[in-house]
């Protein structure tokens, strides 16, 4: 007798483990999204991080490999995240069989996450209000912009007129968020998605520029930004070098190079060097 049949279904695809941690920690991260930002910011920051995650999900499937459903993180702690989560991750518990599964992997989760979270932003862009600087109280929390970010706002709502600054809508706000969650993926440094799609293009040679990457992080740290310090130690801690897929031989076509230049362009225009600071 199947005494459980929803659970039969749902396991399947993560993995062969009911997903009960998965969705206790979605519904987690819905509550921690809405109380630091409200519903709108909930509903399209959880949009954007589930699309990037099952974009790596779906490639999984597509090429065999087995993975765990998302596991959201809530971060319920507005003092120390603005943001209400700490993003998500699926787990992959088998080797990637070739550079061609590697990219596709690599690069499907930015892609899907950028088909929500520019969408969203233009809404938000529309629905965003300016703001008298004089208004602003000292110590408030301000955003970097990244050139992504300022040629949207431009479209869309033109130039910031002197003496303001703009407050954004939430799902402004989340689609910050999210170009900001997608220029850290695409970081090419080891095993993050940038660090799969430069591998892909270079092998093993790709050590040599995870290296001069890590080191220019620790420019920017030194002279922009000294919370990116936090993020360098994350990236050496959890290892910045990237292990070769089974079938290293097999070369990328020519559509997917063209394709994995495009994504470090999009890092470079979505990247903020100082993404948080406070008003004077």
């Amino acid at each position: 007798m199947n005494d459980k049949p929803e659970w039969r279904g749902l396991s399947r695809f993560s993995g062969g483990n009911k997903p009960i941690l998965n969705l206790v920690l979605f519904a987690l991260t819905v509550f921690s999204t809405w109380l630091v930002g409200g519903p709108l910011y909930a509903l399209a920051i959880i949009a954007i991080l589930f699309a990037h995650e099952m974009g790596h999900y779906l490639m999984c499937r597509k090429y065999k490999i087995k993975a765990t459903l998302p596991f959201f993180i809530p971060f319920p702690f507005p003092s120390l995240n603005p943001f209400g989560t700490l993003g998500a991750v699926i787990k992959i518990k088998e080797p990637i069989p070739n550079r061609i599964a590697l990219f596709d992997l690599g690069i499907a989760g930015p892609l899907a996450g950028l088909a929500v979270t520019i969408p969203a932003l233009v809404i938000g862009l529309r629905e965003s209000t300016f703001i008298e600087l004089e208004s602003i109280q000292p110590g408030s929390l301000n955003f970097g912009t990244s050139l992504l970010f300022s040629f949207l706002a431009k479209l869309v709502i033109g130039n910031t007129p002197e003496g303001y600054d703009l407050m954004l809508h939430p799902f402004a706000f989340a689609g910050w968020t999210g170009l900001f969650v997608t220029s850290l993926n695409l970081i090419p440094i080891g095993q993050l998605d940038g660090g799969h799609v430069l591998y892909t293009l270079s092998g093993r040679n790709a050590s040599k520029f995870y290296k001069l990457i890590l080191g220019l992080f620790a420019l920017s740290c030194a002279l922009f930004y000294p919370g990116w310090m936090f993020f360098i130690l994350l990236l050496i801690w959890l290892g910045y070098k990237h292990p070769p897929p089974l079938n290293d031989h097999v070369q990328i076509d020519r559509k997917r190079r063209i394709l994995g230049y495009i994504t470090f362009v999009i890092f470079i225009i979505s990247f903020v060097p100082v993404p948080i600071y406070f008003s004077g």
